[in-house]
């Protein structure tokens, strides 16, 4: 196999892995939200589905109204559109366009472009709202924005989860170049997030750069850290999930260890990840089963341990992948609906192109 197969083969897992992960938490991702782990995970006892190791099965007599059925066992007919994917297909437009060259402006254009902003939520909605009320009239056709865009991440959520499911594909277009999908994320995520919320960011771009590098998740992960600060939340986090690796409570042991937070931060969801990629790293069905039961941000969760896990040379069963028969639903300007190979066909010209660029420490 060449080198361009073997990416092509990589990117492809890591595509089907962001999907399905996504598709898994999206059937309870209010669910989880509103009514909490324990009552998610009492209807996963109900309908016969723990440990959680395939799509969910709807059962309408013990189901919430919560419940997204068309993204549940004998239902999921494509991926639904989710912002989750918008997010990663829209990072991929930008990088097509403006390659390893991406700022923080080109960001803001690009939501402005093709990101509806009833498609964006918290931190992305709130930057965006402060860009429409500041900007030049003329900056999204390329005119200075007329003011700092950095303001745009003065706001309540800006530690939330946001940045970090913007985050996988500036690690998967650089293998091996952990700098540069440290530079690239880090001008996506400060258009909407500060400290935590770009920590978070910065980690998953840099563990799906080093992955493909490194002998296992853990060494990636280890080597990622150096890229944010020792003494963040988010590395504290990392810290804890490493204790909890392999233990079977350890959903459990991380939301009681952040009682505090929303739901849908950055540093509680991450340990969730590190949690479940770290104890099952052979193991595809499990790694996204056990993260999306844990509860808390479902779908964000199961997309982020998806693709990284898909990042290994390592194969994902095919089951996870059929009942959306390659049909991408987004919900981005002018794009509904796109083939997953297109997608991932774009993803290796992207990853080629980058590995041309030449390697420099941050």
């Amino acid at each position: 196999m060449t080198d361009t197969q073997k990416l092509s083969a990589r990117l492809q897992r890591a595509w089907h892995g962001r999907i399905s992960g996504c598709m898994l938490g999206k059937a309870v991702e209010l669910f989880s939200m509103r009514e909490g782990a324990s009552a998610l995970q009492q209807y996963l006892r109900q309908v016969d589905a723990l440990p959680l190791r395939n799509y969910i099965p709807y059962d309408a007599e013990h189901a919430s109204e919560l419940i997204d059925q068309r993204c549940c066992a004998g239902h999921l007919l494509r991926s639904c559109p989710d912002d989750d994917i918008n997010y990663s297909t829209l990072a991929l437009l930008m990088l097509e366009k403006f390659g390893n060259a991406l700022t923080t402006a080109d960001v803001a254009r690009s939501w402005m472009k093709y990101l509806p902003v009833a498609s964006t939520f918290t931190a992305e909605r709130a930057a965006y709202r402060t860009l429409l009320n500041n900007a030049h009239e003329w900056f999204p056709e390329g005119r200075d924005p007329g003011f700092d865009l950095l303001e745009c991440a003065d706001n309540e959520f800006n530690d939330w989860i946001g940045a970090q499911i913007r985050a996988d594909v500036y690690g998967w277009v650089c293998p091996g170049k952990p700098d540069l999908a440290a530079q690239l994320v880090t001008e996506d995520a400060q258009l909407s997030h500060r400290n935590e919320g770009i920590h978070g960011a910065v980690l998953v771009a840099v563990w799906g750069a080093l992955i493909p590098v490194c002998e296992t998740l853990e060494q990636a992960l280890d080597q990622a850290l150096a890229y944010i600060p020792n003494e963040s939340d988010c590395a504290m986090a990392v810290a804890f999930a490493k204790q909890l690796k392999g233990q079977a409570n350890g959903g459990d042991a991380i939301r009681q260890h952040y009682p505090e937070l929303s739901v849908v931060h950055t540093v509680n969801n991450l340990a969730l990840v590190v949690w479940a990629l770290l104890s099952h790293p052979d193991d595809f069905s499990a790694a996204i089963g056990d993260v999306v039961a844990a509860g808390l941000d479902t779908d964000c969760n199961g997309a982020t341990v998806g693709a990284l896990w898909g990042l290994q040379d390592k194969e994902i069963p095919s089951f996870w992948s059929d009942p959306w028969q390659g049909l991408v639903g987004l919900s981005l300007a002018g794009t509904d609906t796109v083939n997953v190979d297109e997608l991932i066909d774009r993803s290796v010209t992207v990853a080629v192109a980058m590995s041309e660029t030449k390697e420099t420490s941050l």
